[in-house]
């Protein structure tokens, strides 16, 4: 019998009611009491590293959470992280930088209705999460709703909706139906898995919209030492406003800032070539473009790599070099 460890951190799914609304209040011995099927399936241990809304979720607990599975990786066979849903895709992806190839599968999963409603989803979620880490492949995965997704892949689409989560730019790994699972790709993974513990967190996220103020821009350009823009279709920067934003943008890459072009579309990628609002940054500033990855996966990222480097080159390197298929588009660096 495969040996797992369960580690908790809160989310709806161990959330009871307050005078305030839910809040994570049920230990993971609890929330097995649930479903005492699993213990037909694994030997489980647990470990309560967090009790957060998933909102509260910062990436000093990402560390937390792979350090925890660091520390324990040899006297199990995979993990099971129990987290809520609406940060869930950003540790995910975070996780697939922090822990790679590993072996053994590391699985997230959580509810959109915590586990005592009688129309839970949380009792599915959790007993397919411990099927996957005891018989999926290696690596870091969300199991939800029947579906497993690579961790540099998730995105929260529904807010409510027990099918909370969707595959962006790549194939749903596996399914799991009536306790059976039906494995369509098999993950790469190494023999030993390599860890890391540094993060760089100062790293923004602009969202452009119609009309964004160059003050705005200019005050993240400030602030952040990356900074990853979503701009609209396949890329760019708006010229109104006098070419302001490039100017900016231009005096940031020249400070040392790393600047990271995407799109706020969830599928099919940036391409900032097509449009001149977009080819006319490429060819003229050194930034970076996140073509296919998701934005969970390009700010987990960034963070990793500058936790490493804040070399260029290095740094333009590590961001185009696949990690857990988080990114399709190859180019030479």
């Amino acid at each position: 019998m495969k040996k797992i460890l369960m580690i908790a951190t809160g989310g709806t799914i161990a959330s009871e009611m307050t005078p305030s609304g839910l809040s994570p209040e049920l230990n993971p011995q609890q929330l097995l009491s649930f479903i005492p099927r699993v213990a037909e399936i694994c030997q489980v241990d647990c470990l309560q590293v967090y009790s957060l809304d998933s909102t509260n979720i910062h990436p000093e607990h990402w560390l937390g959470i792979a350090r925890a599975i660091e520390e324990n990786y040899d006297r199990y066979d995979g993990f099971v992280i129990s987290h809520g849903t609406d940060t869930m895709a950003y540790t995910a992806a975070a996780l697939s930088y922090l822990v790679q190839n590993s072996p053994k599968p590391i699985v997230l999963t959580g509810a959109q209705k915590p586990i005592w409603f009688d129309s839970t989803d949380s009792k599915r979620n959790l007993t397919d999460a411990f099927i996957y880490a005891c018989c999926g492949c290696g690596g870091v995965q969300i199991v939800f709703n029947g579906k497993v997704i690579l961790g540099t892949r998730a995105r929260k689409t529904y807010s409510k909706s027990f099918q909370a989560f969707s595959s962006v730019n790549y194939p749903d790994l596996a399914v799991l139906q009536d306790e059976h699972l039906l494995q369509y790709i098999r993950c790469e993974c190494g023999e030993q898995p390599v860890f890391y513990h540094k993060l760089d967190t100062n790293v923004g996220l602009l969202k452009l919209i119609p009309g964004t103020k160059r003050e705005l821009v200019s005050f993240m350009a400030e602030h952040y030492d990356g900074l990853i823009i979503e701009s609209f279709g396949v890329g760019g920067l708006p010229e109104y406003d006098c070419g302001g934003f490039y100017d900016i943008i231009r005096s940031a890459v020249e400070r040392g800032k790393i600047v990271v072009m995407t799109t706020q579309v969830p599928n099919e990628g940036s391409d900032l070539t097509v449009y001149h609002v977009g080819g006319h940054l490429k060819s003229t500033l050194r930034l970076l473009e996140a073509y296919d990855m998701t934005t969970e996966a390009a700010v987990a990222k960034l963070m990793w790599i500058m936790g490493q480097t804040r070399e260029f080159a290095e740094v333009e390197r590590m961001f185009y070099a696949p990690v857990a298929k988080d990114i399709l588009y190859s180019v030479e660096a």
